[in-house]
């Protein structure tokens, strides 16, 4: 089942294969999910789950191999050229490397001022400066003039995110894919691009998947929005995040929610403790049978578990949880 259907972007029954060396091996199977205008949603998942890989998708970097990724109801991959140029406009990717998604043998200025020149945004070079420098004050950074003429390599590494950021933002979106954008900055200089991606989405309407391995992150940047777990190619439970947060239902919600630390000792003891049958994950060539956590589900039912992939059911509060145990424990299975 697909949540929030009236979505602007919707993914329905996304599947994903490569081919590795004889194999085929699936890193996306059976994703839907939807965002509206101004929506967020949060993947959160470990290394590996195929978080990635469902943002390219989403930004139209890579076909998947089953399924559909719809905007405003047309299917993307059956898009004419013209129709798809505008939806890659539409949606902008601001990759995690800070480092290395800026070409270090340009200035901010030509950063910014080529794409919009390139799409018609601004008509002329004067016109396309002025936009650069308003870009530049958007994701604060101020004086813009100090940062213009830069190159990326004189900027520290939460400067050359937000230039990324003003990047993006050239070509007008309407969704961003911020994919792991926060995960190589410092605490003190990742609070702050999230306050200003929040401001963004106030001011501009702008959506986000927003992809991150951190659950913290998540409920910080998300509260208001809804949080995707996903495990092993597939989302195991999806719904508005202070649902996913207060009453976590899938147990591997239930084991990354209890590994983020707290500041607060009386906070940690309190805290409910997830003991996992095992802490080897699984990789992606070799997924297990039934419910791919069961190997390490604490609630493991043999004969049920390694036997069936438990499909997403609703549970109540806008929540979907794929478990079987979890369905039959709510009078849904």
């Amino acid at each position: 089942m697909t949540q929030h259907t009236n979505g602007v972007l919707e993914l329905v029954h996304v599947e994903r294969t490569f081919k590795v060396g004889r194999r085929f091996v699936r890193v996306l199977d059976d994703i839907s999910f939807s965002i509206g205008k101004g929506d967020i949603l949060c993947l959160v998942g470990e290394s590996g789950c195929g978080k990635t890989t469902t943002g390219k998708i989403v930004a139209g970097l890579l076909p998947p191999t089953g399924g559909e990724i719809r905007f405003l109801g047309q299917n993307v991959w059956e898009m004419n050229k013209e129709e798809f140029r505008h939806y890659r406009r539409a949606v902008q990717i601001i990759h995690q490397d800070p480092y290395s998604s800026l070409n270090p043998t340009q200035r901010v200025s030509t950063i910014l001022t080529a794409p919009l020149l390139r799409h018609g945004i601004a008509r002329n070079h004067k016109e396309a400066k002025e936009k650069a420098l308003e870009l530049l004050r958007i994701v604060d950074l101020t004086p813009p003039e100090d940062f213009y003429n830069k190159y990326p390599h004189q900027l520290s590494g939460g400067q050359r995110q937000r230039v990324s950021v003003a990047r993006a933002l050239t070509v007008n979106p309407e969704f961003l894919v911020a994919d792991e954008a926060v995960s190589m900055l410092d605490v003190s200089i990742r609070v702050s691009l999230l306050q200003m991606l929040e401001r963004l989405r106030n001011q501009m309407g702008v959506a986000y998947l927003f992809i991150t391995h951190d659950l913290a992150v998540a409920k910080y940047f998300a509260w208001e929005g809804r949080i995707a777990v996903m495990y092993l190619g597939r989302i195991v439970e999806i719904g508005p995040t202070p649902q996913i947060i207060n009453n976590p239902r899938h147990p591997y919600t239930k084991a990354l929610l209890s590994a983020i630390p707290e500041a607060d000792p009386k906070a940690t003891r309190s805290k409910e403790r997830v003991h996992l049958r095992s802490l080897d994950v699984p990789s992606l060539l070799n997924v297990p049978s039934g419910c791919s956590f069961h190997p390490r589900c604490p609630l493991y039912e043999a004969g049920l578990c390694d036997a069936t992939v438990p499909q997403l059911v609703d549970v109540g509060d806008g929540v979907q949880v794929a478990c079987h145990v979890v369905a039959r424990e709510q009078g849904v299975a």
